[in-house]
């Protein structure tokens, strides 16, 4: 090394018939007294070839075709997703917290903390009931309507459920409030995806009964003792899922896993084209949720 500090080179040059390109192979030997000096072992090294001169601005450049790679909402996702399509189906059928979910997935060797499954439920629970629209089937024209209460954040909040003669869920509406507003508000979201019902059973409650006139005028409004039994024992499948949980703990994650819920048991009850070749009906939600990960 010399007094510059820089490393002794030796360069070998040749250059070809056209003047314009030049091929420059360089090699860097350290010097045996910059070796000894730091205590390391001099390695011999070599540069790559070298283009000269470089491209020009208006020459040609041979462009790769764009490949246009199929888009999944599982793209980016550390874990598999069938992994996470079971963690989210757990959630909703069983009556499991965030962490009894997350001990089954380490039995079976995966690693994966609660706040993780939370967010996978969050996300994913509403693209799933999304994909599965075009197989719902039908509703009847008998809804049976009632309204239910649940706890979120400490505070209670109302759930008005509507089921027909099937069985299948209708809609979820989840309201701060139990009046005449809220009612109306639920209908109308139901009617938005379903077809006018002929005959509404409910009790006599004086805001369902109001909002049923006013958004169902021509349906036969139906308040006999014990004709909404249907509804009322529905609302246990829905209390016997929260009840393992804390609480929830705002209206839109509530909303979230509400309406969940029912979108399982629906699939659970074959109101869904969806598992129809499961080898039995327990397999059914099973062959449903891995038809649905090719839709989403």
């Amino acid at each position: 090394m010399d007094s510059t500090g820089l490393v002794p080179m030796t360069v070998r040059s040749s250059v070809p018939v056209t003047p314009r390109r030049v091929t420059v192979s360089v090699s860097v030997r350290p010097s045996r007294r910059l070796a000894g000096a730091s205590g390391l072992t001099p390695i011999p090294f070599s540069l790559a070839v070298l283009r000269w001169p470089p491209a020009r601005a208006w020459e040609p450049v041979e462009m790769r075709p764009h490949v246009q790679y199929p888009s999944s909402a599982f793209a980016g996702f550390r874990f598999p997703a069938d992994v996470v399509v079971v963690a989210v189906r757990w959630y909703l059928r069983y009556g499991l917290s965030y962490r009894d979910v997350e001990e089954l997935l380490a039995e079976r060797g995966v690693d994966v903390d609660h706040v993780t499954i939370s967010r996978w439920v969050q996300r994913f629970t509403p693209m799933l009931a999304e994909a599965a629209r075009p197989c719902r089937h039908a509703v009847g024209d008998r809804w049976f309507v009632d309204e239910t209460y649940v706890k979120v954040g400490g505070r209670w909040r109302y759930v008005y459920r509507a089921v027909d003669q099937h069985g299948q869920v209708i809609d979820v509406y989840v309201s701060r409030r139990r009046n005449t507003e809220a009612a109306r508000r639920f209908f109308d979201h139901a009617l938005a995806d379903h077809a006018r019902p002929v005959e509404v059973i409910t009790d006599k409650a004086q805001a369902l009964l109001a909002a049923i006139d006013d958004v169902l005028p021509d349906a036969l409004p139906n308040t006999d003792r014990y004709s909404n039994n249907r509804v009322e024992a529905d609302h246990g499948r829905l209390k016997a899922r929260l009840r393992p949980m804390r609480s929830l703990k705002c209206d839109r994650t509530a909303s979230v896993v509400i309406r969940g819920h029912a979108f399982v048991q629906n699939v659970r009850r074959g109101h869904y084209e969806l598992g129809v070749d499961a080898r039995c009906t327990h397999l059914r939600l099973a062959a449903a949720s891995d038809e649905l990960v090719d839709m989403i």
